[in-house]
This record gives C-alpha cells, structure tokens and sequence, in this order.
C-alpha cells in the first residue's frame, strides 16, 4: 500500500491569489501542451521559448497549466521551468506542487526556520536510543522487492560507465566483519605504544589503502557520523514515514553497484529542506523535504541523489583529504586505543574532533551534477521515471531563492536553476525510453 503524508491542518495564511501567481516559462525551443495528462492525448497548442505559462496544480509528472489566455491544458514538468518564488509567498506557490491528484503533501513554515548548523553538527552527542531507533527500521533486501513489487515497479539494466564499482577481488567488509577486517594493522599499531600515530598518519604514508580499508572505514564512519546528527536532531515521529523512506530507498540502493552496504535511511525532525549521507550508506532527509515529496518516485528521487554520494564516497573521500592534509603537517593524535578495531578507533577519533560537520560541507560542483544524473539513472533501473527528480527540484524552485528552509541546502550545492539547466542540457538520451513512465 502506498503511503503518502497527511495534509498538514494549519497551514501559513495565504491566499488564493497568490498562489496563482506561480509561472513557469518554457525554456525549450518548443513544447507541447495536452488536453489532458497523457502523452497519447490530443496536442492543445504548441509553446516556444520564453513563452509563460500559470500552473494551477501538479498531478504525477505533469502540470495542468493555464495559457495567457485562458486556455487549460497539461504540460510535463521538464517542459517549463518554474519561476523562482518570491520568499513572502513560497509556501503558497508550492502548496500548489503538493496538492491535487499526485498525492497530498504539506507545506511547513518557512518563516523563521533554523537549519542544522555546523556548529551543532560539531557539539551533538552522540544519541544511541536514536541510532538504534533507526537501524531498526532498516528494510531488507526483500522487504524491499514486495514494496517494490506492489507498486509494479520493475528492476531494469541501465549501463552506467561512470558509477564507481569498488574492487570485487577483495572480500568486501559488512558491518559485523568491519573491526576483525584490520587487526592485523590493528596488532602492528598496538606494537607502537600508546602514543600511536593516527590510523591516517604513518599508515596512509606507508601505504595506500585497500579496498578492505577503505569499506572498514566508511561503515565505521557511518553510524558515528549518523548517531551525531541524531544528537542534534531526533527522527520524525512518524512510523510511516520511517518505513516509507527505509522501503523505497533500499530499492534504490539494491539498483547500485554497492548494494551490500548496511543501507538506513531515516527522516529527521526539522522543518528545513536537506537530505544528507553519511558514508557507508546512513541517509537522513528533513521532514520538511519529506513534506514536499507527493509520489513515491519523488521520494526515491530524493534518496537516489544521496545514495549516490554514498556509492561514491564523496564525504569519505573528503573526510581522507582532511586526514591527508593533516599528515602533511605532521599532526600526531594522541591516545589511540586499539583494543576495539582500527576502523572503529579511526571513527571516533574523526568524530571526536569533527562531529558531523562533514555532512555540510560542500561538495566539488560536479559531485552534485554526477549525483543528479546518477539519481535519475537509478530511478530508471528501479521502475521509476527519471523525471520525478527534475518535479523534485522544480518544488524548491517554488519555495524561492532566498527561502529560510532552503538556506542551508544554498549553501552547499549548486543553484536550483543550474542544476535544472545541467539536466537539460544532458538530456535524457539513453534514459529517454524511461520518461514515458508515470
């Protein structure tokens, strides 16, 4: 059964009128626009560039629009571009994303809204009831299959040269075998007395590390990095939402070329719009993003960017820069206590010093653009439409450049409008047979 939020009882005054201010202009040289949401419906009239367009409501991967003058019709919603909201009225302009057939999503208060702040991410405890609560509602592989199935959604093979495919030679490291996997370097730094160098010192001088290494570090890293931002913010108290997000994303991540991962996904209690990934597969959306999302392929889409860092190791790879440079300036920690397993040693140490504050640090431009085509080609290979990331986007546009619950996602990633020009620049070529989906 598919499970979408609830409409949220108190929403921001505002008022019918403003929320038909939201426009959208066709960026396209030319698109068409339908008499009703079905590609195989009668072409209404043709639209070229610049052209602008009113959306009255989105339903699935379509916009019913009003044309200047007055005509209805229905328009994909990579066909136009949704102008920027202004922030006095973004609520209004995305309750218009969030309503009508494609499900009932909500609008959170913008005004005032604090994100999770580096600060915090530096100074949260770490919250064991927290992480256990969501490592419990971790979905396995056929959990997620059903749910899958139930949908109709089919696996499909989609060839992606670009996604990084770790070395199979070498027994990849679960979450169980991650401490055994290094005792040997764990005996040899024991040997060195208990003012050992940092497991990213001598060690990475000596050598580079092994695929072995690098997998023990990232599920050590993951449930450190994750239980600190729970410290700063608990889970939503939603079970749904929580199985919801566990379900589909594991589906997702059973898509990607590292499906072995301890994949947790989990929605966090801030009304900020962000999602982040702790290495070794630990992803945390906000519940104000989560409010947006009104398809389940919007929620994917979601989870499919971030799963995609995790795949990449894009924060680990970041987190080994830091270590590395640090080395450089012969930076030696202090007391390492070795009893419990390199991997693990390494972790707390990091975060001991850092906190989560790797989680909002930005990411090279092209990370994000990589992680916007990987989402959309995992959507494909999970029987979704590569689309519902583009709709995703498009909502944050409405929410307006200068909204408070988007201050913290602006600042580490790229703009809404050069993502979206990026994917409309690329395409859909090889994924073109997909976007026919709904």
């Amino acid at each position: 059964m598919r499970v979408v939020p609830l409409l949220l009882t108190a929403l921001l005054a505002a008022t019918t009128a403003s929320a038909a201010d939201l426009t959208a202009t066709v960026h396209k040289a030319e698109v068409n626009v339908y008499t009703t949401a079905n590609l195989e419906s009668a072409k209404l009239v043709k639209l070229k560039k610049a052209d602008t367009v009113r959306i009255a409501e989105q339903q699935g991967l379509w916009y019913a629009v009003k044309l200047p003058d007055g005509t209805s019709g229905f328009m994909r919603v990579n066909d136009v571009r949704v102008n920027y909201g202004r922030a006095e009225d973004g609520d209004a302009n995305v309750r218009v994303l969030t309503t009508g057939k494609a499900g009932a999503g909500r609008v959170s208060e913008t005004a005032g809204v604090r994100g999770i702040d580096e600060s915090e991410l530096k100074a949260a405890a770490f919250n064991q009831a927290q992480y256990d609560a969501m490592v419990a509602n971790r979905a396995d592989a056929s959990a997620a299959s059903a749910y899958a199935s139930a949908q109709g959604w089919q696996a499909t093979t989609v060839a992606w040269d670009g996604e990084l495919r770790p070395n199979k030679a070498e027994k990849a490291v679960s979450a169980k075998s991650g401490a055994s996997a290094l005792s040997g370097l764990g005996s040899m730094l024991g040997s060195l007395g208990q003012k050992a160098s940092s497991v990213l010192g001598t060690a990475e001088k000596a050598a580079p590390k092994s695929e072995a290494e690098q997998s023990a570090e990232e599920v050590a890293l993951g449930p450190q990095i994750a239980g600190r931002v729970l410290g700063a913010r608990p889970l939503w108290n939603d079970a749904q939402a929580q199985k919801r997000v566990n379900v589909i994303g594991r589906w997702v991540a059973s898509q990607t070329s590292r499906p072995e991962l301890p994949w947790t996904f989990g929605v966090i209690d801030t009304s900020e719009i962000n999602a982040f990934a702790a290495p070794g597969g630990y992803i945390l959306v906000t519940r104000g993003l989560y409010e947006l999302l009104t398809s389940d392929s919007e929620v994917a889409a979601v989870l499919a960017h971030e799963i995609s860092h995790a795949v990449e190791r894009d924060h680990y790879n970041v987190i080994r820069k830091q270590e590395m440079t640090a080395v450089g300036k012969d930076v030696v920690a202090g007391e390492v206590n070795v009893g419990t397993g390199v991997a693990e040693t390494y972790a707390k140490q990091y975060v001991e010093q850092h906190g989560a504050t790797i989680l909002v640090t930005s990411l090279d431009r092209q990370a994000e653009f990589r992680s916007d085509k990987a989402a959309e080609i995992y959507l494909a290979r999970a029987g979704m439409n590569p689309m519902a990331l583009y709709a995703v986007l498009q909502k944050m546009m409405a929410l307006g450049a200068e909204s408070a619950s988007l201050a913290a996602l602006y600042k580490t990633h790229p703009p809404l409008d050069a993502r979206l020009d990026r994917i409309d620049e690329r395409g859909y070529g090889a994924l073109k047979p997909y976007v026919a989906r709904d």
